[in-house]
């Protein structure tokens, strides 16, 4: 019964669409597919973020109008039904794909009574991977270096009162198969779920701003995603479940929130084939707020608070710990003779961790941790190509001293650490430097091209490297080694926006390890490498 419960949820939703339009109804206007999460949620912090997944764009020629000039129309390439006046759509000559209007437009905003309406969408995403040496612990022999696929499914059913209240279901079927060599992780496979499910309605509504609720299952995501991130890279996507209060006004939007992780990604149990629900013995709780009375500019101040009530694991940052920050982003255009030349834009953040926990001693430590982060970019406007190069450093504290009492070790809590520590995924920022150099070009308008060489140590040499899934490197019991350069890795993207519903994008990574891996032999290995294709249909 449960392997049909995706099929049923999605079935259901196009049942609904029966009662009230047909396909064909010449009243039905396609408009733009409206996004789950809120309009702060879905905001990206970089072009390495970017490209992680599709975001709405304006109409524009496809890439090869682009290299190609103005379509011909003539007998050989129109349809018989299509006019052939050089302004047809990709609908018009059997190309939905590449059309920028929704594939299931007929199905979005549409009128159940008078004052309901009703939408229903999804994505279908495929990836390919090829990796090898990454900093994975060896599962029952596996080698984890070796190819596999990766599949998943997310359709969604909306229904809302204009804006007083919104109802929103959305499922998921993320799957991996193929694979030989790999071991499955929380982030790979999730079937037959639900993935998202709330209620969003309007408390008080006033001339200086509007007060809104959200309660039920949901994706949370703030700032640069340092820290907060719905894991939208992964196969599962991370989702918590809780009450979240928000408050948008014109300077401030101001968030209070309090949950319970769900799904495995988010650290709680891994349930592959069994249905997920919050972990009854974790809170994630805090205020996140953002001003944006100065134009260019937004200034963040926040308050998380991660509380594990149940005894701490030894293996794992965890605890009560406390973080206290403050993220500042902006831009300045330059510009020359009444047009703009370039762009400089940066972004400065940091944090306070403070708390208890019996992380690698068992015993209960104090928390005195934290992390700094900056970026300095400029963008070549009138430069074809658009050339932007920016710096990036970051810190993540480590510990200096295990055994003295305090804990030093920043915890990253729950990261897009993709976007942030190499697309290879081997770090998540725990007790560790990051210097970055990355550049970014758009060769066509559909086409971006992203670069990024980074150079890794750790911050303190007595304390483990951390991998993406905060797992530490070697076992604290491990003796481990005194040497600090992690390593040097390369990533480089592409990604072609084929059309509003359709992405292609592939990557390529190395990692090149230095002494800390390589001269510590309960974890030295060669040098790590990655490959990936993705395609993403949005409907």
């Amino acid at each position: 019964m449960k392997q049909l419960f995706l099929i049923g949820i999605y079935a259901g939703s196009i049942a609904l669409s029966a009662l009230s339009v047909q396909a064909n109804d010449p009243s039905i206007t396609p408009v733009v597919e409206r996004l789950s999460a809120s309009a702060k949620e879905e905001v990206l912090p970089s072009e390495l973020t970017g490209h992680l997944q599709p975001q709405p764009q304006t109409q524009q020629a496809s890439f090869t109008s682009t290299l190609a000039g103005p379509p011909v129309c003539d007998s050989a390439t129109c349809g018989a039904s299509q006019a052939c006046d050089g302004g047809s759509s990709a609908w018009d000559i059997g190309c939905p794909l590449l059309s920028d209007e929704p594939l299931l437009g007929f199905l979005k905003n549409q009128p159940l009574d008078d004052c309901w309406t009703y939408s229903v969408g999804g994505e279908l995403r495929y990836r390919f991977m090829d990796e090898s040496n990454r900093l994975r612990p060896v599962d029952a022999g596996r080698p984890n270096s070796g190819n596999y696929d990766l599949w998943r499914f997310t359709p969604h059913l909306e229904v809302k009162q204009g804006d007083a209240f919104t109802a929103y279901v959305q499922a998921i079927d993320a799957s991996i198969f193929n694979r030989e060599n790999v071991s499955v992780t929380p982030i790979d496979q999730n079937r037959s779920d639900l993935l998202q499910f709330y209620a969003d309605f309007t408390i008080a509504e006033g001339d200086e701003g509007i007060l809104r609720a959200r309660v039920g299952r949901q994706f949370l995501q703030y700032g640069s995603q340092h820290l907060v991130s719905p894991l939208g890279w992964s196969n599962t996507f991370r989702n918590f479940e809780g009450i979240k209060f928000y408050y948008s006004s014109e300077d401030w939007d101001i968030d209070a929130f309090a949950t319970r992780p769900v799904n495995g990604a988010a650290g709680n149990l891994f349930r592959p084939t069994s249905a997920d629900h919050p972990d009854q013995s974790k809170w994630f709780s805090g205020v996140y707020s953002t001003w944006k009375g100065t134009e260019n500019q937004k200034l963040d101040l926040y308050w998380l608070w991660l509380n594990e009530e149940d005894a701490d694991r030894t293996d794992r940052i965890d605890g009560t710990r406390h973080t206290i920050g403050a993220r500042w982003e902006g831009k300045h255009a330059v510009k020359e003779c009444d047009r703009v030349a370039g762009v400089w834009n940066w972004e400065l953040e940091g944090a306070y961790q403070f708390g208890e926990e019996s992380f690698r001693t068992g015993i209960n430590e104090d928390i005195q941790a934290g992390f700094v982060s900056s970026v300095l970019g400029y963008t070549w406007s009138d430069v074809a190509w658009s050339p932007t190069l920016k710096g990036v450093f970051w810190y993540g504290s480590g510990d200096k001293s295990p055994a003295n009492g305090t804990n030093n070790t920043v915890s990253t809590l729950f990261p897009l650490g993709h976007a942030h520590w190499g697309i290879i995924d081997n770090l998540n920022g725990s007790n560790l430097l990051d210097y970055s150099l990355q550049g970014v070009v758009k060769p066509t308008s559909k086409l971006t091209v992203v670069s990024a060489l980074h150079w890794f140590d750790k911050a303190q040499s007595s304390d483990p490297i951390y991998n993406v899934a905060n797992a530490p490197f070697p076992n604290p019991a491990a003796p481990g080694t005194t040497a600090t350069n992690i390593g040097t890795e390369l990533d480089i993207v592409a990604t072609w926006q084929a059309s509003k519903n359709l992405q292609f994008q592939s990557g390529y990574s190395w990692f090149w390890y230095g002494d800390a891996v390589t001269q510590d032999p309960a974890i030295n290995r060669s040098d790590a490498r990655f490959f990936y294709f993705m395609s993403t249909l949005t409907f």
